[in-house]
């Protein structure tokens, strides 16, 4: 097929393909002229195509496939968390907390209502105040700012639009957190794999990033988030380390699952760290709906961060806010937290336990689910899982890297009871090929 396109800078040249995408004209899979081929044709530098190309691929238009060239994209969303709509099948891929361990917010609720004006402070000081003392693990108090956002999503997109361009790098560590994976790509930037292992960053992939020039890195330092790797407090030495000589880059800590976890926070900002954040949002323990995140910053960060925050605009519902403080303040809720971070841990352990006496070596990280590495292809065990009444999560989307994805399932399993966690424990052996069909495992006990 030939294209004739016009254009003599890159935003000419991407907007005309732009434009026939989304008119229909170019359709997913249709190939884009080679660079060669189209810097001749338009009597420009070879360079001015490649940039243009780029930016069609920051906008999830075109995709590059090597020597297979550059395609129109298929624009298929990015995966993200939650149950499957339209399914008759029982959903253990959904990342979701168990609702019977979400506190019932309906006393606090009723101590928290008054009426908030315009040109009010965006923050609540009771909140605020109990924020500055819970966020500053390994920080220096005084240089601590305090932001509040709408989930830790918000606060990600905030923090890479207020010192980032378009098409700026963002080191993700691979595989990734499905949303921080979407921020970055509808946000327009570059997205650059950092491997993932079980201390969590790896040290030379980081090293690689801040060489291919990121200027921004999301790191999840406890439940990593498809995996639930948590950084050891040598491995978050050693990334100190490598980002003590570039401590312009923004580090933003996604420590998403805070008084749940059952690791130790190990920080990656250092005291040379110009330009960094830590986020921490309240869904895992207070339920999805509370859209809620606190950011502890530096100042020059949070002022960036204030700029879309205004009492009169964008600021965060005091009614949330002052919500949020009761039930973090609330002793009995606090108790309830800790029971419910001590079941999830439970859980896990007991199914990863009962898979490994299946043949299915697997080990329980910190967070809601598990990472299951399988003997055959995902698609093959997710398949044979559906046709036995299961709809399961596999591994592929959270990789930046697909050549290195691998076969693994992430399961949400801590809301099974025994017998139905014996049986998928026993049907996922059946699907992977360590079990054969009728063999039963026995009971799974936390």
């Amino acid at each position: 097929m030939s294209i004739d396109l016009t254009g003599s800078s890159a935003s000419g040249i991407a907007a005309d393909l732009r434009t026939r995408i989304e008119r229909g004209e170019l359709l997913p899979g249709t190939p884009l002229p080679p660079v060669r081929a189209v810097a001749t044709d338009l009597g420009v530098n070879r360079n001015t195509v490649v940039a243009a190309y780029r930016q069609l691929a920051q906008a999830g238009l075109v995709e590059a496939r090597g020597r297979g060239g550059t395609r129109v994209a298929d624009r298929t969303a990015v995966a993200q968390e939650g149950y499957a709509p339209d399914t008759v099948l029982r959903d253990v891929g959904t990342g979701n907390p168990d609702p019977a361990r979400i506190p019932d917010p309906t006393a606090a609720l009723a101590r928290s209502a008054r009426p908030v004006l315009y040109g009010e402070p965006v923050i609540d000081p009771g909140l605020e105040s109990w924020a500055r003392a819970w966020m500053t693990d390994h920080l220096a108090p005084d240089d601590v700012r305090i932001t509040v956002t709408s989930g830790a999503s918000d606060a990600i997109e905030r923090l890479l639009a207020q010192a980032l361009q378009r098409d700026d790098a963002v080191a993700l560590e691979d595989p990734c957190f499905l949303s921080a994976l979407h921020t970055v790509r509808t946000g327009g930037y570059r997205a650059v794999a950092v491997e993932v292992d079980a201390e969590g960053m790896t040290v030379d992939g980081l090293r690689a990033a801040l060489e291919a020039g990121v200027r921004a890195v999301i790191c999840t330092p406890r439940a990593h988030n498809p995996t639930g790797a948590s950084l050891s407090g040598g491995r978050a030495a050693a990334l100190r380390d490598v980002l003590e000589e570039h401590p312009y880059v923004l580090v933003i800590e996604d420590d998403h699952f805070s008084l749940l976890s059952r690791a130790p926070l190990h920080s990656i900002i250092g005291p040379a760290q110009r330009r960094w954040a830590r986020i921490r949002s309240m869904s895992k323990f207070l339920g999805p709906d509370t859209c809620l995140a606190v950011t502890a910053s530096d100042p020059d960060t949070a002022d960036g961060l204030a700029v879309r925050l205004t009492p009169g605009t964008t600021w965060v519902s005091h009614i949330l806010q002052r919500l949020t403080l009761a039930l973090v303040t609330d002793e009995a809720v606090r108790a309830g937290i800790e029971a419910a971070a001590e079941h999830y841990a439970a859980r896990n352990a007991a199914f990863a336990h009962a898979l490994t006496k299946r043949g299915l070596p697997t080990t329980a990280g910190d967070g809601l689910n598990l990472w299951v590495p399988l003997p055959v292809p995902a698609a093959s065990v997710r398949e044979e899982l559906m046709r036995r009444g299961w709809l399961v999560r596999e591994g592929d989307p959270f990789f930046l890297a697909r050549e290195r994805a691998g076969a693994f399932l992430r399961l949400t399993v801590h809301d099974l009871d025994e017998a139905s966690a014996a049986t998928l424990a026993d049907d996922i052996a059946v699907a992977a090929g360590t079990r054969r069909a009728g063999a039963r495992g026995g009971r799974i006990e936390a």
